[in-house]
C-alpha cells in the first residue's frame, strides 16, 4: 500500500513571536530537534514501512512560502512533488479538499496521511507503527485521527472523547466526540476519566472517502475547489490554484466542516510524544530542561535561575538572566520577548498590540527569504542601507534596474557573476563593483558555495518595490 503524505504548510505562528512570524512561520525554524519542524516533519513521513510506502509528500502552502518548502526539502534529500500553493487562506477543510481532488485525478484509491507541518514527535518510528495500525481501519471505509495520550490537565489542546479507555493495545477506537478547550477544572476532569485524547490534528483516510464525506456535511465547498483544481496554472514546480473560484470557499476547518458531523471515525492512540509547538512553554518542555527547570540556547546564560526558558536567536547577542523564575525570555536582532511563563498562551497578545502601532516586527521576519537565498538589512539611514546578501549555489536574482537609487556591491564569501547593462564580469572576495543608477544589471551565483555580499544603496528612496524585473528565473516578471 501507499500512502501519500499531505503536509499543510501555512500559519503565521503568533503565539512563538518573535522568533515565528507571518512571513517565516515556525514550521520553517529548527525549534526541537535537527532540522526545522516541515523538514521533521517529511522525513518522519517518508520511505518504507514493510509492506506500506510513503509516496513523495504533497505540499499545500501559498505563494510566500513556495521556495522555502522547496530550499528545505531538498536540503532533506526529498525531492520535491506536487506542491500546491492557495491563492488565500482558507483553512484547513479547504486546503484537504483540494489535496484529495488533486490526488482522487491521479488514483481512485489513493490513501491520504494529512498532517500540520509544526509538530514535534520525537519517536517516528512508533508514529510510523501507529499509522500501519490505522491503515487496517481505513481500508474498510472509516477516517482515522490520532489521538495523543495525555500526561497533563492541558487547556490549550482540543480532546477527543473515545467509547472506551483504550487498553494499551493501540489499536483503534471508535469516536464519541470532540471536545473543544477545556477549562482547567474540565480538563482535570476529562485527565482522571481516562477516555479523553488530545486531538493532534492527523488524519488519515481515503482520498474518496473524505471525499464522500464532504458530499455529506459540506457539499457547498466541493463545487469552488474543484474549479480551483480544474482551472490551477502550473508554475515552474508548483501548481496555483486558481484564485477565482477559490475567492469563494469558505472559511473552514476540517475538524467543524466534516470530522465533528461524521460517524466514521475511529481514533488510534499514540502515546510516544507529540507536541504541536502552540507556545513557549511547550518549546521549555520539549528541549529538556536541566534540574532546576532552565532551559537556554547556546548564546544565553542563566545565572541562579528556575523554571525559565532563555534563548537568544543572534550569535552577536548574549542574553543573560539573573535570578529569574517562571520566565520566558527570547532574544532577536530585532526583537525581545520577557513574559511570564504561565502566560505563554497570550504571546499573541504582544503582536496584535505591535500590528495597532504598525511596527514591522510584528509580522516580518528580519531575513527577507526569496527563491535565490536571502538578505537583511544591517544599517538603515535617511538616505542609505546596508545589506548582508546570500546567495545560494547556482541562483541568480533576476535582470532589474532601479529608479531612485544606486548600489555598491562588496563581494565577501565566494564569487558573483554580475552583468551591468552589456557588460558581464565576475567579482571575487574582496572585489566591488558600482551599480549605477537606471543601470540593468544581474548578480548570479556561478559556484558551488553560498556567495555572501554586502550591499550599500543610497539614494531618495529604497524600498523593495523600486524594481523593474526584465527577466527572472523564478517567473516574478
Amino acid at each position: 500500500m501507499i500512502v501519500t503524505p499531505v503536509l499543510l504548510c501555512g500559519g503565521s505562528g503568533t503565539r512563538l513571536w518573535p522568533l515565528s512570524r507571518k512571513s517565516y512561520p515556525k514550521q520553517f525554524t529548527p525549534l526541537a530537534g535537527k532540522g526545522s519542524l516541515f523538514q521533521q516533519s517529511a522525513q518522519r513521513l517518508s520511505g518504507d514501512m514493510g509492506d506500506v510506502s510513503f509516496a513523495t509528500p504533497l505540499i499545500v502552502t501559498n505563494s510566500d512560502f513556495r521556495f522555502i518548502v522547496t530550499e528545505q526539502l531538498l536540503e532533506t534529500g526529498i525531492n520535491p512533488g506536487p506542491i500546491l500553493i492557495e491563492p488565500e487562506g482558507r483553512n484547513t477543510a479547504p486546503a484537504i479538499l483540494a489535496a484529495a481532488l488533486y490526488l482522487l485525478a491521479q488514483d481512485a484509491e489513493a490513501v491520504m496521511l494529512v498532517a500540520p507541518s509544526d509538530h514535534v514527535i520525537p519517536d517516528a518510528d512508533a508514529f510510523r507503527q501507529a499509522v500501519i495500525t490505522g491503515l487496517s481501519q481505513v481500508v474498510t471505509g472509516r477516517i482515522i485521527t490520532f489521538g495523543i495520550r495525555p500526561d497533563r490537565a492541558e487547556i490549550g489542546y482540543g480532546y477527543l472523547q473515545l467509547s472506551d479507555r483504550p487498553d494499551g493495545s493501540g489499536q483503534a477506537v471508535p469516536l464519541i466526540r470532540f471536545v473543544e478547550k477545556p477549562d482547567a477544572e474540565r480538563a482535570e476532569a476529562m485527565l482522571a476519566d481516562g477516555s479523553y485524547l488530545w486531538n493532534s490534528g492527523i488524519f488519515l483516510f481515503r482520498a474518496a472517502d473524505i471525499l464522500a464525506a464532504f458530499e455529506a456535511y459540506a457539499p457547498d465547498l466541493i463545487a469552488p475547489v474543484r474549479a480551483a483544481i480544474k482551472d490551477a496554472r502550473p508554475d515552474l514546480g508548483f501548481l496555483r490554484l486558481a484564485p477565482e473560484p477559490w475567492a469563494k470557499v469558505r472559511d473552514i476547518s476540517i475538524d467543524y466542516a466534516v470530522m465533528e458531523k461524521s460517524d466514521r471515525l475511529s481514533v488510534v492512540p499514540f502515546a510516544a510524544g507529540w507536541s504541536d509547538l502552540g507556545g513557549w512553554d511547550a518549546v521549555w518542555r520539549e528541549t529538556a530542561p536541566d534540574d532546576r527547570g532552565v532551559v537556554t540556547s547556546a548564546h544565553a546564560t542563566a545565572i541562579d535561575c528556575d523554571h525559565s526558558l532563555l534563548r537568544s536567536e543572534s550569535d552577536t547577542l548574549e542574553l543573560v538572566g539573573l535570578g529569574l523564575k517562571d520566565i520566558i525570555a527570547i532574544a532577536m536582532p530585532d526583537a525581545v520577548l520577557v513574559a511570564h511563563l504561565s502566560r505563554a498562551q497570550d504571546v499573541k497578545l504582544a503582536v496584535d498590540a505591535l500590528k495597532q502601532r504598525k511596527v514591522k516586527q510584528a509580522q516580518q521576519f528580519p531575513r527577507d527569504f526569496r527563491p535565490w537565498g536571502w538578505f537583511e538589512s544591517l544599517v538603515i539611514g535617511d538616505r542609505f542601507q546596508v545589506k548582508r546578501i546570500v546567495v545560494n549555489p547556482g541562483a541568480a536574482l533576476s535582470l532589474q534596474s532601479h529608479h531612485h537609487r544606486s548600489e555598491h556591491w562588496i563581494v565577501v564569501e565566494g564569487t558573483a557573476r554580475v552583468t551591468i547593462d552589456d557588460e558581464v564580469r565576475l567579482v571575487t572576495e574582496n572585489q566591488s563593483v558600482y551599480i549605477p543608477l537606471g543601470a540593468v544589471h544581474r548578480m548570479e551565483n556561478p559556484g558551488r558555495v553560498p556567495m555572501v555580499l554586502i550591499e550599500v544603496q543610497t539614494g531618495i528612496y529604497l524600498g523593495e518595490d523600486d524594481i523593474i524585473r526584465y527577466e527572472d528565473l523564478y517567473a516574478r516578471t
